[in-house]
C-alpha cells in the first residue's frame, strides 16, 4: 500500500452564496480524509478559482467552527462561467471558454474528484465540464429551492425563516399606519420562498412567477380587507413573477437563461398599486438578507448530509451525479440520499406545482395569489 498514490479531491462553492454552505465543505472535508484518507482541496472563488488557478489544502484543523458559519470559506462567484469568461487579470477584455484550460488544470493537480457545489446553473456548467472527462459530483444548493432531481436544496430553510421573521415585524408596523406593505423577496422564476414564507408569515396577497397576477385581483383583496375593516395588507412578491400580459423583471448578467439578475417586480407593484388605492402603500425589499446569517438546524443537517454523501458518491466513482434528497415512495417523511444525473440537476428551475399542497392551502385560507377572477353579470 505504500506506493499508492493517496486520492485527491476538490471541491468548490459556486453561484449566489446560501446558508449551509460551510456545512458541506466541512462534511465532504472530514469525511474525505476520516472514511478514505483523502487529501482535500479547496478551490477558491467558485469556477473563477480554476481559471486562475486558486487553492488550498484543507484539513480537520481548517473545518473546525465554521459549521454555524453563514457564507462560505472558500469564497464563490456567481458571475464566473469557465465556457465564457473574461479573465481580467490576464489582460483579457472579452470573454472566451476556458473550459480546455480547466480541464488541463485539474488533471494536472491529479484530482480524482471534482465536488461541486451550486445552484442549477453550477450544476449546468458541472455537467458541460463532466462531458469533457473531468470526474464530478455535485451537491444542491440554493435558497431558491429550484433544482429538480431533489426535495430540498440546503438554504432554503433558513431564508424561508429570515423572511418570515420580516413578515412577523412589518406586520406590526402595517397594522398601526394602515399600510399596504409589498415585501420584495428572492427566488428568480419559481415561487417556493414567497409561498412558504408568505404563508409563515401570514401574508394577505402572495404573488408567484408559477401564476400571472392581476392587477385587479390584488386591489380588489385590499379593498375587501378594508370594507371589512382590516385596515392593513400584507403582499409577498416573488421577484419573478410577472402580471398578466406583462414582462419579467430582470438585468442579463450572461449568455445562458439562467444568467439574469432578477428584481424590481416589488417596486412596480407598488407604482400601481399607489395608483389604484388611497392607502399608503411601501415597499421593502429583502434581497440579500436572506443569503446571509448563520443557517438554521435544517440547513446545518442537510449540509451535513449531503456533504457526506457526496464525498460517499466521489469515493465510489459514481462521477456525473448530484446527491440528492427524494421522498421514498412519495411519502415526505421518508427521504432518502440517491444519486442524480448531472442533466437532470442543471435542467432548468423545479417550479411549484399548481396543485402543491401548500396552493391549496393558501387558497383555502383566502390568501390571493393574483389570480385574474372570472367576469361577473
Amino acid at each position: 500500500m505504500t506506493g499508492l498514490r493517496k486520492r485527491r479531491i476538490a471541491l468548490l462553492t459556486s453561484g449566489g452564496d446560501a446558508p449551509g454552505l460551510n456545512a458541506v465543505i466541512r462534511a465532504v472535508t472530514k469525511t474525505a480524509i476520516n472514511a478514505y484518507g483523502c487529501t482535500v482541496l479547496g478551490i477558491e472563488d467558485g469556477y473563477e478559482g480554476c481559471i486562475t488557478h486558486r487553492y488550498r489544502e484543507l484539513g480537520i484543523d481548517d473545518v473546525r467552527g465554521i459549521l454555524s458559519r453563514g457564507g462560505t470559506i472558500l469564497g464563490a462567484s456567481n458571475r464566473c462561467n469557465p465556457f465564457w469568461y473574461a479573465h481580467r487579470a490576464a489582460g483579457e477584455t472579452e470573454p472566451r471558454d476556458h473550459s480546455a484550460d480547466v480541464v488541463k488544470w485539474l488533471h494536472d493537480l491529479e484530482i480524482d474528484a471534482l465536488i461541486v457545489i451550486g445552484g442549477d446553473g453550477s450544476l449546468a456548467v458541472a455537467n458541460e465540464l463532466h462531458q469533457l472527462g473531468v470526474p464530478i459530483v455535485g451537491v444542491p444548493k440554493t435558497i431558491d429551492n429550484d433544482i429538480k432531481g431533489t426535495d430540498v436544496t440546503f438554504g432554503f430553510d433558513t431564508a424561508v425563516t429570515t423572511v418570515m421573521d420580516a413578515l412577523d415585524k412589518l406586520h406590526t408596523t402595517a397594522e398601526s399606519h394602515h399600510r399596504v406593505m409589498v415585501v420584495e423577496v428572492m427566488g428568480r422564476t419559481a415561487g417556493w420562498i414567497a409561498l412558504y414564507a408568505g404563508l409563515a408569515g401570514g401574508a394577505d396577497v402572495i404573488l408567484l412567477p408559477e401564476i400571472p397576477f392581476s392587477l385587479d385581483s390584488v386591489q380588489r383583496k385590499v379593498e375587501r380587507r378594508a370594507a371589512k375593516g382590516r385596515s392593513f395588507t400584507m403582499v409577498v412578491v416573488a421577484e419573478g413573477s410577472m402580471a398578466l400580459g406583462g414582462a419579467e423583471i430582470y438585468e442579463t448578467i450572461g449568455t445562458r437563461e439562467y444568467e439574469r439578475r432578477y428584481g424590481g417586480m416589488g417596486g412596480w407593484v407598488v407604482e400601481q398599486l399607489r395608483a389604484r388605492l388611497e392607502q399608503e402603500v411601501r415597499l421593502v425589499v429583502l434581497g440579500h438578507l436572506q443569503r446571509g446569517g448563520a443557517p438554521n438546524g435544517r440547513d446545518r443537517l442537510l449540509g451535513t448530509i449531503f456533504g457526506s454523501g457526496a464525498m460517499h458518491l466521489a469515493a465510489n466513482g459514481q462521477s456525473g451525479y448530484m446527491v440528492a434528497l427524494v421522498s421514498e415512495r412519495g411519502d415526505p417523511g421518508s427521504p432518502t440520499l440517491e444519486p442524480v444525473p448531472l442533466s437532470i440537476a442543471g435542467s432548468g428551475p423545479r417550479r411549484v406545482p399548481l396543485d402543491h399542497a401548500a396552493m391549496v392551502a393558501a387558497r383555502d385560507l383566502g390568501i390571493s395569489l393574483g389570480e385574474a377572477e372570472p367576469a361577473t353579470r
